[in-house]
Parts: C-alpha cells; structure tokens; sequence
C-alpha cells in the first residue's frame, strides 16, 4: 500500500476509523528528517507482512486541529492507531525503533480481528450526545462552508444572518444518525436545528419565527471578531500570540520568542494561533501585522520576533514589555 497524504481534518476522520492498524507521521516540509522518515515508511509498505497496515502522512501544522488532539508538539511523531485508539507512538525520526514497534502491532492486529466487538453505543444516546454537544446545533447536509442542498444553504445563510454561534453535523456522514434522527425528533427532513437540546424545527419553521422576529431573540450569538480580539489582547498585560504555547512552541520563530521572554522571567500569557482560524487571520487585519507571533503589552503591539530582537540588542527589552 501506497503512502498516503492526509490533507484535512475531514480526511483523517475516514483515516480514523478504520478498524485496522494505521501509522500516522505527523511531519512538516521543512523537516528534512520527515522526508527521510516518508521513505522509511515507503518501504515498510511495500512488505509483505505489513499489506494490510495503512501509511499516512499528515502536515502537522496545516491540519492543526488534529496535531492537537494527539499532543503533536515536534516532527517528526508517528502515531499507531487501531480502531481509532492510540496503541503506540514514535517521538523523533528513529527508524528502528519504529519499525519494530509497527511489526509488533501488525502482528497484534490478526489477533484483535478475531476477539468479539465491543457493544456499540446505544443509538438514541448517541443521538442524545450530538444534540446536546452545543448550544445550537445544525443537523444539514454538508457543512457551513459546503452546504450539499440548498436547503442547507439557505439556513446557513439565515443563521449567518443574526449571526449565530452554532455547531454542525453533516447527516450524509453517517447514515444511522440520518435515519435514526428522524424517527428520534418525529422530524422527517433536512435541515433540523437544535437550541438547548430541543428541537426547534426545519427550514421553514425558521423563516416563519424570523418573519415574526421570534428567531433573533432564540439564537445565540456570536462574539463579534473584533470584541473577541480586543478582550484576548488584554487578557494579559504581557500577551503572546504564537503557535503552540510556551511548552510546545510549534514553529522555529515562536521557540525562539519563547526563549527571549524566559530570560526576562516576567510573568505573560499565551494564545496558540493554530486552534482558531478566525483569530489566526482577524488578527493580521486587525493589528495590521501579517506573520507570527506577535507580541502584546498592555493591549498595544509591540510586534514580532525581530522587534523582540531589536529590543534586546539596544537593552530596551525589559522596559517595553513592562510597558514603562
């Protein structure tokens, strides 16, 4: 099997799943230890013993949301999952040590393949979970950003319109929570929304409550991006806003800030860009500065890694970042 490049979050769902063994390199394309380790991994995919293993690779930091969920803090690491459970891992390109533990594994799997399942989980609990997972939920097809029928569209667009804090999950997805939702809600189609766990209703139950202007009052609404930012600029007087934080800086320039600032041993916080997208790029626009981290005292910018520099050459480091 061949190695296969992981793009998105919504790609590794598919990836996550699979009830066999499947090695996940986490990996960056500046590492040159991660290309070496791609060719490692080529090669153990052509071996006969590991044809029913799947080979992945994923860009750690492109697809954030997913380094996070597995503690990513370096590339390259290699995660071994089964059914979606981690049951080994790799910090670092060590080819030995990963290829036995990939034999090891692959050798486990005929074994787990033939013990009895677990019980699935119960599907009106199941249901229950999603319904309850937010404050507002949007049983559609597709998701905000590719709605798959227009009248999924057409609620995207109406809940962007009071601009409403909300959560999704695309029904085409997962066919039992398709069918099993309708019998559920006594709701027959698509789109159903959900606020407080209770169902409010389809398309045009929501064009009749926002006629009556019974719908604004119902959602619940979004921070406004600009509020959001001013508020994380002063949740400290001394803010850093990187990848990472300050254990597991996920990039070169935010390692090295780090660095700086432990020196100073002056108290500051941290916002790690690669968990919101939305601030990741309000940002930029907002303190009209277009790369990371950026450096804030007092809710002003001082700016990015080689202002920081600049200041601790002429000695001016100390006294700005306290803001004197």
């Amino acid at each position: 099997m061949s190695l296969i490049k992981i793009k998105s979050a919504e790609d590794f769902t598919g990836i996550e799943k699979n009830n066999g063994l499947t090695v996940v390199h986490f990996m960056a394309d500046w590492a040159p230890q991660c290309e070496q380790m791609n060719e490692v991994l080529s090669e153990l995919s052509k071996q006969s013993e590991l044809k029913d293993v799947t080979f992945t690779m994923i860009p750690a930091e492109d697809v954030s949301e997913v380094s996070l969920k597995y503690n990513i803090s370096a590339v390259p690491t290699f995660v071994l999952l089964r059914g979606g459970q981690v049951v080994e891992r790799v910090d670092g390109a060590h080819a030995a040590d990963l290829t036995t533990k990939v034999k090891i594994q692959a050798a486990k799997s005929s074994l787990v393949s033939t013990a009895p399942a677990a019980p699935a989980e119960d599907l009106n609990t199941r249901l229950k979970k999603l319904i309850n997972s937010g404050k507002c939920v949007l049983f559609m097809k597709g998701s905000p950003d590719a709605p798959r029928c227009g009248f999924s569209r057409t609620t995207v667009d109406l809940l962007a319109k009071h601009e409403t804090e909300y959560t999704t999950f695309d029904i085409l997805s997962d066919e039992e929570v398709r069918q099993g939702l309708k019998t559920y809600s006594n709701w027959p189609t698509y789109p159903q929304l959900y606020v407080d766990g209770e169902l409010v209703g389809g398309l045009d139950i929501l064009k009749e409550m926002d006629a009556s202007g019974d719908l604004d009052t119902l959602l619940p609404k979004k921070q406004k991006l600009e509020d959001r930012l001013k508020a994380l600029i002063n949740r400290s007087p001394l803010m850093v806003f990187m990848k990472g934080d300050r254990t597991t800086p996920r990039c070169g320039f935010s390692r090295t800030l780090i660095g700086i600032l432990g020196e100073t041993l002056l108290p500051y916080d941290t916002f790690d860009i690669l968990t919101d997208e939305e601030v990741r790029q309000g940002l930029k626009t907002f303190s009209n500065w277009p790369t990371y981290p950026q450096v804030y005292v007092k809710g002003e910018l001082v700016g990015g890694l080689d202002i920081i520099k600049e200041l601790q050459s002429s000695g001016e480091l100390m006294g700005t970042l306290k803001g004197e």
